[in-house]
């Protein structure tokens, strides 16, 4: 019989490519998840892991028996679900969240859940990149705006706004776009090579726009709007302060931004875990009145 701790440590192991990635992420000493590996591989009389200097590699009997690992210790969560609905929230919980949002609206909820449920340990990671949540090992993330197309699991919390903005300092210079062809003439502050989605009456029209200034920190950017580099494509809990403020100001105001989203994302699998369901409860009674109303306003 295996022991279900060895199993979830060689899943972890296995996704996280080596002994001390997954250690880190469980929160054990590396001896302990070797030893863990160890035990599963004399029981099986195979070798589940090919192990180097870089980390670790599944073996064809590692990938064959991760599948079955995977799918016993998500057996047994749901057997445990159903038996004890009302049992403790526990485990650790890995989460990716944007640094903006993340750090200020999120981080409340997330010490709340903690207070709540004292067997539940909580990682936080935050960056705006979109991370892999199966490579880098991490139960779910809350991503605002539109999601891409991925074969993730996704719940909307709530709505959210957004709006195209510039300095007072950059109108004067170069005018405001009055029409969305007006947008290919001005200088746009970019994550990437994202689009911009934008109203047309009822109709929504994707916009490539183009830019010499980039960077994955919707702070950043809201940094170089003030400063006079260009538009910027941004959801109202990030500009709120500076067009309160008169730093920056809205422009195509006749062609709106159409709501976004605030998400709960997680790998696909049969299952919500529950304490990702227990997050996901938190995030909707915190945000959540705006999902059959207004999108959401941070600064209400």
């Amino acid at each position: 019989m295996f022991d279900l701790e060895d199993l979830r440590t060689f899943v972890k192991v296995a996704d996280a490519g080596g002994v001390s990635p997954a250690a880190a992420r469980l929160g054990l000493a590396k001896s302990i998840v070797s030893r863990r590996l160890l035990r599963l591989e004399r029981q099986l009389g195979a070798q589940l892991l090919v192990r180097t200097t870089r980390g670790s590699s599944l073996t064809e009997a590692g990938m064959t028996f991760r599948e079955h690992a995977l799918r016993a210790c998500a057996e047994m969560d749901l057997a445990w679900n159903a038996l004890r609905p009302d049992g403790e929230v526990r485990g650790q919980l890995r989460l990716a969240l944007p640094v903006t949002f993340g750090s200020t609206h999120v981080a409340p909820v997330l010490a709340e859940l903690a207070r709540q449920h004292p067997l539940l340990q909580v990682h936080a990671s935050y960056s705006d990149a979109f991370v892999d949540l199966v490579a880098e090992g991490f139960d779910a993330a809350v991503r605002v705006g539109y999601l891409r197309d991925s074969s993730l699991v996704t719940r909307q919390i709530a709505p959210i706004r957004g709006k195209v903005l510039a300095s007072p300092g950059y109108i004067e210079r170069h005018g405001a776009p009055k029409f969305l062809a007006e947008l290919a003439d001005h200088e746009a502050l970019m994550q990437g090579s994202e689009t911009w989605r934008l109203l047309d009456g009822q109709k929504v029209v994707t916009i490539h726009p183009t830019g010499r200034f980039k960077a994955d920190s919707a702070a950043a950017l809201a940094a170089a709007a003030c400063a006079g580099l260009g538009l910027a494509y941004l959801p109202d809990f990030v500009t709120d302060p500076f067009v309160a403020s008169g730093t920056l100001v809205p422009v195509l105001t006749q062609h709106p931004v159409p709501p976004g989203g605030i998400h709960v994302v997680r790998a696909p699998g049969a299952y919500s875990s529950r304490k990702v369901q227990a997050l996901t409860d938190a995030l909707t009674a915190a945000f959540g009145d705006a999902q059959s109303g207004e999108a959401f306003d941070v600064a209400a």
